[in-house]
């Protein structure tokens, strides 16, 4: 089966799972309060939109790979991943302040500003905390016990705490020059992280020998910087049919992706003079974005960024392919790993 079928397969097994939580949330929170009801309501629909669930698919993918089969206990624990991806969603949604998410409202702006315009993002730090604590209760309550169910809570622990440390060095990084170094460290704590979480989930869970721990940990790494640069790339060379949503909108916030660091790095004073501007003006006319696509193309700061994600692909390939898990599973991880390498040849 392709990668994208499976994905898909997993997806929409994962979504029902998510379904029947959320009935049980909304019967709880009915109890409670009205206006609560209608939060869990609006959290629904903002969970169950059609995506992708590559973070909990993982981890189920991994444990599949090691025990052969994929359970209720392990359908559980997917669920409570889900959870946590979003709770970092919502919170992320509300810092950029970005208005759309997967083709609907971002979950700040589904509630109206009838009650003043600080009432949505208050509810969105309110609501992204209590996910936090649903994800874990998840996890908890999904069947799976002793030590393996601890170390899967520390590591979602660690990595949350990790999360919130890059999105604070990002939301630095706006009004500063990272260089390269400083964005690793902010990038090892962004999708890296995530990655590390939802494979090592499902490694520990599906009892995988302590060799391949280590050997996932920094497989899951290497996928996640590929992916970030990727992702950047994405947003400033896709178009807005491609994308989904106007590009450029990281550089119009003073977000510094790779490729954007790599080309202030290599322009001359003119086309320094020239991309520090552009990224002084708050925001991203499509003159404006085509002028920094062409400078960094100039610079050699795309294709510089690219080679770096190939290098992290092909090195998280080789350190799947090392592992004990099933072929089929590791089948998916390299399709997967080879699909970022390919679609960064769609961005020039």
């Amino acid at each position: 089966m392709p990668w994208e079928a499976t994905l898909d397969h997993y997806t929409t097994v994962i979504s029902s799972k998510l379904e029947k939580h959320f009935k049980s949330l909304k019967d709880a929170a009915k109890r409670y309060h009205p206006f609560m009801l209608k939060t869990y309501e609006n959290l629904e629909e903002y969970v169950l939109r059609k995506g992708k669930r590559l973070a909990s698919c993982s981890t189920l993918i991994v444990y599949k790979g090691y025990t052969g089969e994929v359970d209720e206990k392990i359908l559980n624990v997917c669920v409570g991943i889900e959870l946590y991806r979003h709770c970092i969603l919502i919170h992320d949604d509300l810092v950029d302040e970005d208005e759309v998410r997967r083709g609907g409202k971002s979950f700040h702006k589904l509630f109206p500003d009838v009650h003043g315009p600080r009432f949505g993002g208050g509810i969105a730090i309110f609501t992204g905390d209590a996910m936090y604590a649903l994800s874990l209760e998840a996890i908890l309550k999904s069947g799976f016990g002793g030590e393996a169910l601890d170390k899967v809570i520390q590591l979602l622990v660690k990595d949350y705490r990790d999360v919130n440390e890059s999105q604070g060095l990002d939301l630095l990084f706006e009004h500063k020059e990272p260089d390269v170094e400083e964005w690793y460290t902010m990038a090892s704590k962004r999708a890296s992280s995530l990655f590390k979480t939802t494979l090592l989930t499902g490694a520990i869970l599906g009892d995988a020998p302590e060799e391949d721990m280590r050997v996932l940990e920094e497989a899951a790494a290497n996928i996640g910087y590929a992916f970030d640069i990727q992702d950047d790339i994405i947003d400033t060379f896709a178009t807005e049919q491609q994308y989904g949503r106007p590009p450029g909108g990281d550089m119009a916030r003073g977000k510094k992706p790779l490729h954007l660091i790599y080309a202030l790095r290599a322009a001359g004073p003119d086309e320094l003079k020239v991309i520090k501007n552009i990224l002084s003006k708050g925001e991203i006319t499509s003159e404006n974005l085509e002028t920094m696509r062409a400078m960094i193309r100039k610079t050699g700061a795309l294709g510089a960024a690219k080679e770096r994600s190939i290098e992290h692909a092909r090195k998280a390939i080789e350190l799947i392919d090392r592992t004990k898990m099933s072929e089929k599973s590791k089948e998916f991880f390299t399709a997967f790993i080879d699909y970022i390498v390919q679609s960064l040849e769609w961005y020039k």
